[in-house]
Protein backbone atom coordinates (compact mmCIF):
# COMPACT_ATOMS: atom_id res chain seq x y z
CA UNK A 1 0.00 0.00 0.00
CA UNK A 2 2.87 2.34 0.78
CA UNK A 3 4.28 1.88 -2.76
CA UNK A 4 0.90 2.67 -4.29
CA UNK A 5 0.50 5.82 -2.21
CA UNK A 6 3.96 7.05 -3.17
CA UNK A 7 3.22 6.51 -6.84
CA UNK A 8 -0.11 8.31 -6.57
CA UNK A 9 1.65 11.32 -5.04
CA UNK A 10 3.10 12.15 -8.46
CA UNK A 11 0.16 13.39 -10.51
CA UNK A 12 2.21 14.86 -13.34
CA UNK A 13 5.70 15.05 -14.79
CA UNK A 14 7.62 18.14 -15.88
CA UNK A 15 9.48 17.88 -19.18
CA UNK A 16 12.66 19.94 -19.27
CA UNK A 17 13.13 19.80 -23.04
CA UNK A 18 15.02 22.94 -24.07
CA UNK A 19 14.01 24.99 -21.02
CA UNK A 20 17.64 25.90 -20.44
CA UNK A 21 17.91 27.19 -24.01
CA UNK A 22 14.74 29.28 -24.63
CA UNK A 23 16.21 30.96 -27.71
CA UNK A 24 16.35 27.61 -29.47
CA UNK A 25 12.74 26.68 -28.77
CA UNK A 26 11.07 28.87 -31.42
CA UNK A 27 13.60 27.79 -34.07
CA UNK A 28 13.14 24.11 -33.32
CA UNK A 29 9.36 24.53 -33.17
CA UNK A 30 9.31 25.66 -36.79
CA UNK A 31 11.87 23.06 -37.88
CA UNK A 32 10.16 20.09 -36.18
CA UNK A 33 6.72 21.25 -37.35
CA UNK A 34 7.89 21.35 -40.99
CA UNK A 35 9.49 17.92 -40.67
CA UNK A 36 6.32 16.51 -39.09
CA UNK A 37 4.21 17.84 -41.97
CA UNK A 38 6.62 16.21 -44.45
CA UNK A 39 6.26 12.92 -42.51
CA UNK A 40 2.47 13.08 -42.67
CA UNK A 41 2.45 14.01 -46.36
CA UNK A 42 5.16 11.59 -47.52
CA UNK A 43 3.98 8.55 -45.59
CA UNK A 44 0.34 9.40 -46.30
CA UNK A 45 1.05 9.41 -50.04
CA UNK A 46 2.87 6.06 -49.77
CA UNK A 47 -0.08 4.51 -47.95
CA UNK A 48 -2.50 5.91 -50.56
CA UNK A 49 -0.36 4.60 -53.41
CA UNK A 50 0.11 1.10 -51.98
CA UNK A 51 -3.63 0.81 -51.34
CA UNK A 52 -4.99 2.35 -54.55
CA UNK A 53 -2.55 1.06 -57.20
CA UNK A 54 -3.39 -2.57 -57.98
CA UNK A 55 0.06 -3.55 -59.26
CA UNK A 56 1.49 -2.61 -55.85
CA UNK A 57 -0.73 -5.16 -54.07
CA UNK A 58 2.25 -7.38 -53.30
CA UNK A 59 3.86 -8.44 -49.98
CA UNK A 60 6.71 -5.93 -50.32
CA UNK A 61 4.40 -2.94 -50.72
CA UNK A 62 1.99 -4.26 -48.09
CA UNK A 63 4.88 -4.18 -45.62
CA UNK A 64 5.84 -0.74 -46.93
CA UNK A 65 2.32 0.54 -46.25
CA UNK A 66 2.56 -0.84 -42.72
CA UNK A 67 5.93 0.88 -42.26
CA UNK A 68 4.49 4.21 -43.40
CA UNK A 69 1.48 3.91 -41.10
CA UNK A 70 3.82 2.95 -38.25
CA UNK A 71 5.99 6.03 -38.86
CA UNK A 72 2.93 8.28 -38.74
CA UNK A 73 1.81 6.68 -35.46
CA UNK A 74 5.31 6.84 -33.98
CA UNK A 75 5.80 10.54 -34.66
CA UNK A 76 2.22 11.44 -33.73
CA UNK A 77 2.72 9.82 -30.32
CA UNK A 78 5.48 12.30 -29.46
CA UNK A 79 5.84 15.24 -31.86
CA UNK A 80 2.63 17.12 -30.82
CA UNK A 81 3.81 16.91 -27.20
CA UNK A 82 7.26 18.19 -28.20
CA UNK A 83 5.79 21.08 -30.20
CA UNK A 84 3.53 22.03 -27.31
CA UNK A 85 6.50 22.02 -24.92
CA UNK A 86 8.32 24.52 -27.14
CA UNK A 87 5.48 27.02 -26.72
CA UNK A 88 4.39 26.36 -23.12
CA UNK A 89 6.30 27.94 -20.21
CA UNK A 90 5.37 25.14 -17.80
CA UNK A 91 5.91 21.89 -19.66
CA UNK A 92 3.82 19.40 -17.70
CA UNK A 93 2.23 16.09 -18.70
CA UNK A 94 -0.23 14.09 -16.54
CA UNK A 95 0.94 10.74 -15.14
CA UNK A 96 -1.60 8.77 -17.21
CA UNK A 97 -0.77 10.68 -20.43
CA UNK A 98 2.92 10.03 -19.82
CA UNK A 99 2.20 6.29 -19.55
CA UNK A 100 0.20 6.31 -22.80
CA UNK A 101 2.89 8.25 -24.68
CA UNK A 102 5.59 5.93 -23.34
CA UNK A 103 3.60 2.87 -24.42
CA UNK A 104 2.94 4.16 -27.94
CA UNK A 105 6.52 5.26 -28.60
CA UNK A 106 8.03 2.02 -27.32
CA UNK A 107 5.45 -0.10 -29.18
CA UNK A 108 6.06 1.66 -32.50
CA UNK A 109 9.85 1.41 -32.15
CA UNK A 110 9.75 -2.30 -31.30
CA UNK A 111 7.27 -3.01 -34.09
CA UNK A 112 9.48 -1.26 -36.65
CA UNK A 113 12.44 -3.45 -35.67
CA UNK A 114 10.41 -6.63 -36.26
CA UNK A 115 8.78 -5.27 -39.42
CA UNK A 116 12.16 -4.45 -40.99
CA UNK A 117 13.16 -8.07 -40.32
CA UNK A 118 9.98 -9.31 -42.01
CA UNK A 119 10.74 -7.11 -45.02
CA UNK A 120 14.27 -8.57 -45.21
CA UNK A 121 12.77 -12.09 -45.29
CA UNK A 122 10.44 -11.01 -48.09
CA UNK A 123 13.41 -9.77 -50.15
CA UNK A 124 15.36 -12.97 -49.36
CA UNK A 125 12.58 -15.20 -50.70
CA UNK A 126 12.00 -12.96 -53.74
CA UNK A 127 15.66 -13.03 -54.81
CA UNK A 128 16.97 -16.38 -53.53
CA UNK A 129 13.83 -18.48 -54.15
CA UNK A 130 11.82 -16.60 -56.80
CA UNK A 131 9.90 -19.67 -58.01
CA UNK A 132 8.59 -20.37 -54.51
CA UNK A 133 7.89 -16.71 -53.75
CA UNK A 134 4.12 -16.80 -54.60
CA UNK A 135 3.68 -19.80 -52.30
CA UNK A 136 5.90 -18.74 -49.39
CA UNK A 137 4.75 -15.11 -49.40
CA UNK A 138 1.09 -15.70 -50.07
CA UNK A 139 -1.57 -13.46 -48.57
CA UNK A 140 -2.19 -16.10 -45.91
CA UNK A 141 1.46 -15.73 -44.88
CA UNK A 142 2.38 -12.04 -45.15
CA UNK A 143 -0.70 -10.65 -43.42
CA UNK A 144 -0.14 -12.69 -40.22
CA UNK A 145 3.55 -11.74 -40.43
CA UNK A 146 2.66 -8.05 -40.34
CA UNK A 147 0.04 -8.58 -37.63
CA UNK A 148 2.54 -10.49 -35.48
CA UNK A 149 4.99 -7.57 -35.78
CA UNK A 150 2.40 -5.19 -34.34
CA UNK A 151 1.35 -7.70 -31.67
CA UNK A 152 4.93 -8.40 -30.56
CA UNK A 153 5.83 -4.70 -30.36
CA UNK A 154 2.66 -3.86 -28.42
CA UNK A 155 3.15 -6.76 -25.99
CA UNK A 156 6.76 -5.79 -25.28
CA UNK A 157 5.74 -2.17 -24.76
CA UNK A 158 2.91 -3.17 -22.42
CA UNK A 159 5.33 -5.13 -20.26
CA UNK A 160 7.94 -2.35 -20.09
CA UNK A 161 5.39 0.43 -19.50
CA UNK A 162 3.60 -1.56 -16.79
CA UNK A 163 6.88 -2.27 -14.97
CA UNK A 164 7.87 1.39 -15.16
CA UNK A 165 4.54 2.84 -14.06
CA UNK A 166 4.29 0.51 -11.06
CA UNK A 167 7.45 1.98 -9.57
CA UNK A 168 7.12 4.47 -6.69
CA UNK A 169 7.94 8.10 -7.57
CA UNK A 170 8.59 10.08 -4.41
CA UNK A 171 8.36 13.70 -5.50
CA UNK A 172 11.09 14.11 -8.13
CA UNK A 173 8.96 14.46 -11.25
CA UNK A 174 11.31 16.37 -13.60
CA UNK A 175 12.07 14.40 -16.76
CA UNK A 176 15.23 15.63 -18.46
CA UNK A 177 13.88 14.95 -21.94
CA UNK A 178 11.37 16.16 -24.55
CA UNK A 179 8.95 13.27 -23.96
CA UNK A 180 8.23 10.52 -21.45
CA UNK A 181 11.19 8.46 -22.63
CA UNK A 182 11.22 5.27 -20.57
CA UNK A 183 14.87 5.43 -19.49
CA UNK A 184 14.47 9.04 -18.38
CA UNK A 185 11.38 8.11 -16.35
CA UNK A 186 13.13 5.16 -14.67
CA UNK A 187 15.79 7.53 -13.32
CA UNK A 188 13.09 9.26 -11.24
CA UNK A 189 11.98 6.14 -9.38
CA UNK A 190 12.80 5.92 -5.69
CA UNK A 191 13.04 2.13 -5.71
CA UNK A 192 15.26 -0.63 -7.06
CA UNK A 193 14.95 -0.70 -10.86
CA UNK A 194 17.15 -3.77 -11.43
CA UNK A 195 14.16 -5.78 -12.70
CA UNK A 196 13.36 -3.00 -15.18
CA UNK A 197 16.98 -2.87 -16.36
CA UNK A 198 17.16 -6.65 -16.84
CA UNK A 199 13.79 -6.71 -18.60
CA UNK A 200 14.85 -3.82 -20.85
CA UNK A 201 18.09 -5.60 -21.70
CA UNK A 202 16.27 -8.81 -22.67
CA UNK A 203 13.79 -6.79 -24.75
CA UNK A 204 16.62 -4.97 -26.55
CA UNK A 205 18.26 -8.28 -27.43
CA UNK A 206 14.99 -9.66 -28.79
CA UNK A 207 13.83 -6.57 -30.68
CA UNK A 208 17.18 -5.08 -31.70
CA UNK A 209 19.76 -7.85 -31.70
CA UNK A 210 17.69 -10.66 -33.24
CA UNK A 211 16.25 -8.58 -36.14
CA UNK A 212 19.70 -7.12 -36.91
CA UNK A 213 21.20 -10.62 -37.04
CA UNK A 214 18.30 -11.88 -39.14
CA UNK A 215 18.61 -8.96 -41.58
CA UNK A 216 22.38 -9.42 -41.81
CA UNK A 217 22.11 -13.16 -42.58
CA UNK A 218 19.32 -12.51 -45.11
CA UNK A 219 21.42 -9.98 -46.98
CA UNK A 220 24.47 -12.26 -46.98
CA UNK A 221 22.38 -14.80 -48.89
CA UNK A 222 20.83 -12.07 -51.07
CA UNK A 223 24.20 -10.59 -52.07
CA UNK A 224 25.63 -14.07 -52.69
CA UNK A 225 22.72 -14.85 -55.02
CA UNK A 226 22.99 -11.51 -56.82
CA UNK A 227 26.72 -11.95 -57.44
CA UNK A 228 26.00 -15.30 -59.10
CA UNK A 229 23.79 -13.65 -61.74
CA UNK A 230 25.85 -13.68 -64.96
CA UNK A 231 24.69 -10.39 -66.52
CA UNK A 232 25.39 -6.95 -65.07
CA UNK A 233 21.88 -5.85 -66.00
CA UNK A 234 20.40 -8.79 -64.11
CA UNK A 235 22.49 -8.03 -61.02
CA UNK A 236 21.47 -4.38 -61.15
CA UNK A 237 17.78 -5.25 -61.49
CA UNK A 238 17.91 -7.74 -58.61
CA UNK A 239 19.72 -5.33 -56.31
CA UNK A 240 17.33 -2.48 -57.13
CA UNK A 241 14.45 -4.49 -55.62
CA UNK A 242 16.08 -4.47 -52.19
CA UNK A 243 18.25 -1.32 -52.21
CA UNK A 244 15.51 0.90 -50.72
CA UNK A 245 14.91 -1.49 -47.82
CA UNK A 246 18.65 -1.86 -47.21
CA UNK A 247 19.05 1.94 -47.15
CA UNK A 248 16.19 2.30 -44.62
CA UNK A 249 17.76 -0.41 -42.43
CA UNK A 250 21.16 1.32 -42.48
CA UNK A 251 19.60 4.69 -41.60
CA UNK A 252 17.40 3.22 -38.84
CA UNK A 253 20.00 1.09 -37.08
CA UNK A 254 22.90 3.41 -37.91
CA UNK A 255 21.18 6.25 -36.07
CA UNK A 256 20.51 4.01 -33.05
CA UNK A 257 24.17 2.93 -32.92
CA UNK A 258 25.29 6.56 -33.18
CA UNK A 259 22.91 7.61 -30.38
CA UNK A 260 23.83 4.93 -27.88
CA UNK A 261 27.30 3.94 -29.03
CA UNK A 262 29.10 7.28 -29.07
CA UNK A 263 31.52 7.81 -26.15
CA UNK A 264 30.45 10.03 -23.26
CA UNK A 265 32.48 13.12 -22.46
CA UNK A 266 34.51 12.92 -19.24
CA UNK A 267 34.98 16.67 -19.09
CA UNK A 268 32.64 18.16 -16.44
CA UNK A 269 32.73 21.51 -18.25
CA UNK A 270 31.32 19.87 -21.35
CA UNK A 271 28.53 17.99 -19.55
CA UNK A 272 25.86 20.59 -20.41
CA UNK A 273 26.85 20.64 -24.07
CA UNK A 274 26.88 16.83 -24.17
CA UNK A 275 23.44 16.74 -22.54
CA UNK A 276 22.06 19.21 -25.09
CA UNK A 277 23.68 17.24 -27.91
CA UNK A 278 22.15 13.97 -26.67
CA UNK A 279 18.72 15.58 -26.45
CA UNK A 280 18.88 17.01 -29.97
CA UNK A 281 20.16 13.74 -31.45
CA UNK A 282 17.29 11.89 -29.78
CA UNK A 283 14.84 14.53 -31.00
CA UNK A 284 15.98 14.33 -34.61
CA UNK A 285 16.12 10.52 -34.52
CA UNK A 286 12.40 10.56 -33.79
CA UNK A 287 11.58 12.64 -36.87
CA UNK A 288 14.42 12.26 -39.39
CA UNK A 289 14.08 8.49 -39.96
CA UNK A 290 10.28 8.57 -40.49
CA UNK A 291 10.77 11.57 -42.82
CA UNK A 292 13.48 9.83 -44.88
CA UNK A 293 11.66 6.51 -45.35
CA UNK A 294 9.12 7.71 -47.96
CA UNK A 295 11.81 9.80 -49.67
CA UNK A 296 14.12 6.78 -49.94
CA UNK A 297 11.40 4.51 -51.32
CA UNK A 298 10.23 7.17 -53.77
CA UNK A 299 13.73 7.82 -55.12
CA UNK A 300 15.10 4.27 -55.13
CA UNK A 301 12.02 2.29 -56.21
CA UNK A 302 10.83 2.68 -59.80
CA UNK A 303 7.35 1.23 -59.13
CA UNK A 304 6.66 3.62 -56.25
CA UNK A 305 8.11 6.56 -58.18
CA UNK A 306 5.91 5.79 -61.20
CA UNK A 307 2.82 5.27 -59.04
CA UNK A 308 3.34 8.57 -57.19
CA UNK A 309 3.90 10.39 -60.50
CA UNK A 310 0.70 8.91 -61.97
CA UNK A 311 -1.27 9.76 -58.83
CA UNK A 312 -0.08 13.38 -58.91
CA UNK A 313 -0.79 13.71 -62.64
CA UNK A 314 -4.31 12.30 -62.17
CA UNK A 315 -5.04 14.80 -59.39
CA UNK A 316 -3.76 17.65 -61.52
CA UNK A 317 -5.78 16.48 -64.50
CA UNK A 318 -9.03 16.19 -62.53
CA UNK A 319 -8.54 19.73 -61.23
Amino acid sequence: MESVNQTASVAEFILLGLSAHPKLEKTFFVLILLMYLVILLGNGVLILVTVSVSRLHTPMYFFLGNLSFLDICYTTSSVPLILDSFLTPRKTVPFSACAVQMFLSFAMGATECVLLGMMAFDRYVAICNPLRYPVVMSKAAYMPMAASSWAAGSAASMVQTSLAMRLPFCGNNIINHFTCEILAVLKLACADISINVISMGVTNVIFLGVPVLFIFVSYVFILTTILRIPSAEGRKKAFSTCSAHLTVVVVFYGTILFMYGKPKSKDPMGADKQELSDKLISLFYGVVTPMLNPIIYSLRNKDVKAAVRNLVSQKCFTQ
